[in-house]
């Protein structure tokens, strides 16, 4: 079994971000980039199906500018077996990540596709569920469980109710959630060997694929600061400040 795994580039969830001066996007100068926290996840998902012997191969796969090199060999250090860069300087949205990740499964044929559910930039939840449209496949959603058996796999997803098991006929596409499992850290040896693993390196337009963005960023800003709370002496004056100042109830 071949398992593609999608890997995205975003700031560390370490860093605290900052908007640029005119508004036009986050500041990035000299901040920590890494691998996407649930991109994470699905990369240990996939890792951890090859050490039990179910999957043979695990290919990681990034979109965007050459840098996104460095997220994918992380996940080369983490077990995955070989990379692909699809290379653009082009902001990415979820419809174009899609149809990009679409000619990847095209090319690969992979039996299952492993996928963040949302990232930590955007926080869109989309691209998982235009990929599994787009190429046809069953989709399990925020999965806390991965179990495959034969030619199926069972996902037991996160709902607002509690928890729902699917069972998806191969190939499919799963997103992960927090409680999937906890990734590992890359050991030394690892990182060096990551950098002998194959890495190859696509274009939107060998995919055949338009990746011009169908959304424009009008504005980017801080949210607005929270005022400093007061103490009150009564129940009376509580009341009163609610009727009055807030004016929440009448």
């Amino acid at each position: 079994m071949k398992v593609l795994v999608a890997v995205k580039r975003v700031v560390d969830y370490n860093v605290k971000v900052r908007p640029k001066s005119d508004g036009s996007g986050p500041d990035l100068n000299n901040v920590k980039m890494s691998i996407n926290p649930f991109c994470e996840i699905a990369v240990e998902e996939a890792v951890r199906l090859k050490e039990k012997g179910i999957a043979t191969e695990v290919v990681a796969v990034s979109l965007g500018a050459k840098n996104c090199q460095e997220q994918i060999r992380t996940a080369l250090a983490l077990g995955a077996d070989r990379g692909i860069l699809v290379e653009t300087d082009e902001d990415l949205q979820p419809l174009a990540v899609a149809k990009l990740l679409k000619a990847v499964v095209d090319k690969e044929e992979p039996q299952l596709v492993i996928l963040g559910k949302q990232s930590i930039d955007g926080d869109n939840n989309q691209t998982g569920q235009m990929l599994a449209a787009l190429a046809g496949m069953g989709q399990g959603t925020f999965a806390s469980e991965v179990a495959i058996d034969g030619d199926s796999v069972s996902v037991t997803r996160e709902i607002d109710g509690g928890l729902q098991t699917v069972k998806l006929s191969l190939p499919a596409v799963v997103t992960t959630d927090l409680r999937l499992n906890e990734p590992r850290y890359a050991s030394l040896p690892n990182i060096m060997k990551a950098k002998k693993k194959p890495l190859d390196t696509l274009t939107p337009d060998e995919l055949g694929v338009d990746v011009a963005p169908r959304v424009k960023t009008l504005k980017v800003e801080p949210p607005a600061e929270r005022q400093a709370g007061i103490k009150v002496e009564s129940v009376a004056e509580l009341v009163d400040k609610l009727k009055n100042e807030a004016k929440v109830i009448s």
